[in-house]
């Protein structure tokens, strides 16, 4: 396994060597590349391979510790399943199910049927309303969403890391002037279009890797994760509501297929006798389908699957902080966590039961990068030898993703 390549100086710390199974962290021309893939897809998968690299190459660095890339690998890999639609489509129909909608309309139009002599079999009915209630137009304004945020984070953090990268290779991390120089390059004011969140972000990383006590060292690397954290999430707040919204159901197209299917030769003064019913029912349909998919993007967005667990992001955090991280000095890091965390010495309340909410999201983001910061399967690979490779030459991989 090719190792990462990391220049000729090295904080003091553990290195995590090949962990991303690739070689390399990416150079901004790899960036650009995979910001020119039309196929979502393969750009999601290519996005989430060179996170995983970017992760590797910094960990090297300034171990121990996750970085933001690190996070950002697995949030990457999770947003996958969204722009792929995979498994969406079984959900609604089990958000579906359980509403008792679905029951209630076909028992409905079952009647109506019956009312204006026509054959009314049920399975010939639930078939009619399943088909024309499709989720697919929502779900695929869901991935479509989701897969613009991927690409608008990637395109820009992505990008600086690279960046960055290519700096601590060509000047280590020794020259007080060379990180200023690079913070001149981003636009100063507050995110969502300036960037003074990424330039404090990359200075604490950078101070990460010139300090050797280790909870010091933590402390930076903690700051410069919410930091990021703090741009990205502001960012990408538009895409994440849009997602949400995505489930759009106009009852009256609805109540057209239903009646292009079931009565398509349905004289004009008998549609009449059977349009009321017709639209109470497409209403009744119309609302289950909203919330059916609305639940099941929901339900998408607010699970983290990592290495060792699965995260509910509605639900609390569990589990201790690290030593490093337990106690705090670091002046800017305290201030940072006072106006993300309501309580920044314990998880409670960090479940996000609004994702739409920033500060709900920040809020659990908060304790998630806290928390987790030295779980060392984080830095792991986000795929298989033989996946890497296929997604490497821009090929959609076999097996389970």
């Amino acid at each position: 396994m090719p190792s990462v390549r990391t220049g000729s100086r090295r904080a003091p710390g553990r290195a995590v060597t090949g962990s991303a199974d690739a070689g390399a962290a990416p150079t901004l021309a790899e960036i650009e590349a995979i910001c020119a893939i039309a196929d979502p897809i393969v750009r999601n998968l290519r996005i989430t391979q060179a996170y995983a690299e970017m992760s590797t190459a910094l960990a090297n660095r300034a171990a121990p510790g996750a970085n933001w890339c690190t996070f950002a690998t697995w949030a990457s890999k999770q947003a996958g399943q969204t722009i792929r639609v995979e498994d969406l489509a079984r959900s609604v129909e089990d958000h579906l199910g359980r509403s008792g909608a679905l029951t209630l309309v076909i028992e409905r139009l079952t009647t109506l049927l019956r009312t204006i002599d026509r054959a009314a079999d049920r399975h010939l009915v639930s078939g009619v309303i399943h088909d024309a209630a499709s989720p697919v137009a929502a779900l695929a304004r869901a991935s479509a969403a989701v897969a613009r945020g991927n690409l608008k984070v990637f395109e820009e953090i992505g990008r600086e890391f690279a960046r960055f990268l290519a700096l601590l290779e060509s000047d280590g991390a020794g020259p007080e002037d060379a990180i200023e120089r690079f913070c001149a390059a981003l636009r100063p004011g507050d995110p969502p279009d300036g960037q003074d969140h990424l330039r404090a972000a990359f200075r604490a990383y950078h101070r990460a890797l010139t300090r050797t006590d280790p909870k010091a060292r933590a402390e930076c690397l903690l700051l410069a994760n919410l930091r990021i954290g703090l741009h990205e999430q502001t960012r990408l707040q538009p895409e994440i509501l849009e997602a949400l919204n995505a489930p759009v159901v106009d009852h009256r197209a609805l109540r057209e297929r239903l009646r292009e299917r079931l009565v398509p030769d349905l004289r004009l003064a008998r549609a009449r006798i059977a349009l009321g019913p017709l639209d109470e029912a497409s209403r009744w349909l119309a609302d289950a389908l909203r919330a059916a998919v609305r639940a099941a993007v929901t339900e998408k967005l607010t699970t983290l699957a990592l290495p060792e667990e699965t995260l509910q992001l509605g639900q609390d955090l569990r589990g201790p902080t690290p030593e490093r991280l337990r106690t705090l000095a670091d002046g800017d890091l305290i201030a940072l966590l006072a106006t993300v965390d309501p309580s920044p010495d314990n998880t409670a309340g960090s479940g996000a039961t609004d994702w739409a909410s920033l500060p709900q999201r920040m809020h659990f983001i908060a304790d998630l990068f806290r928390t987790r910061q030295e779980a060392a399967s984080l830095l792991g690979p986000p795929f298989t030898p033989e996946q890497t490779l296929a997604i490497k030459a821009n090929r959609r991989p076999g097996g389970r993703l």
